[in-house]
């Protein structure tokens, strides 16, 4: 294994808070330390980025940072030229828009890109909503798959929650999977609908936040109450079946 250049820039994976509090009760003050100096992002959002920045207080002026927006639209040949500030020695933050980069969000092309040409990466501490739904769900934290974005067609939904429950009956795993939060409640009535009685559903939402609610229990308890809705709330769902 061949070390990082020493005279290469740093990479460093910056997460960001799952939602906006006044209070800073998620990211380590070294992490905002970090943030601090840098000149030069890869983000999703300029626009989310800046009110970031500004958040996190005392950072490079923004009118000194440079943003590069790098997001499912960023061609390969643009992915390449970011990493020239890297090749020159600067620093760059890659900057998710909620938790952590390149999970459930942009950014791993491009970091694959940093390691083939021996640019040293450095992922910071930060919130994942997935595991802290996972830690708070019960269910099997040993062995678990994430799936990212069910199908959004309805009969291929169907039959891919009906696929995550047999494999979780199959090898005792935890599935987890997310949605866009305008489609929750369609796809919380779905699992509830289509699923075994005995099957454990789980829906962690706004977690961190001061309305944070983790719901868990079987499908048959669903069945009598589906709890309140979570439309618009960013959440993560987990399934567990035995």
């Amino acid at each position: 294994m061949t070390d990082a250049d020493s005279d290469k820039g740093t990479l460093y994976l910056i997460p960001n808070t799952l939602g906006k509090t006044p209070e800073n009760n998620t990211i380590p003050e070294y992490v905002l330390n970090v943030i601090r100096r840098l000149e030069v992002f890869a983000v999703e959002n300029v626009k989310t980025a800046a009110r970031y920045l500004r958040w996190v207080g005392d950072t490079v002026p923004e009118y000194e940072v440079e943003f590069l927006l790098l997001n499912k639209e960023t061609s390969t040949q643009e992915m390449v030229s970011f990493l020239d500030p890297l090749k020159e020695g600067r620093d760059m933050g890659l900057l998710s828009e909620a938790g952590c980069p390149a999970v459930a969000d942009p950014g791993s092309n491009f970091i694959k890109m940093a390691h083939d040409r021996n640019i040293n990466v450095s992922p910071l501490v930060g919130p994942s909503s997935i595991l802290l739904a996972l830690m708070g769900s019960g269910f099997n934290g040993q062995q678990f798959t994430f799936h990212g974005y069910l199908p959004i067609d309805q009969n291929k939904r169907q039959g891919a929650i009906q696929k995550l429950e047999q494999a979780s009956k199959s090898n005792g795993g935890t599935q987890i999977f997310m949605e866009a939060p305008h489609r929750n409640d369609e796809i919380k009535d779905d699992v509830i609908r289509y699923c075994s009685p005995q099957t454990r559903f789980c829906t962690a939402t706004n977690l961190t936040l001061t309305d944070q609610q983790i719901i868990s229990k079987k499908i048959s308890e669903w069945r009598k109450e589906s709890g309140p809705s979570i439309h618009k709330e960013p959440t993560i769902f987990l399934l567990h079946a035995s």
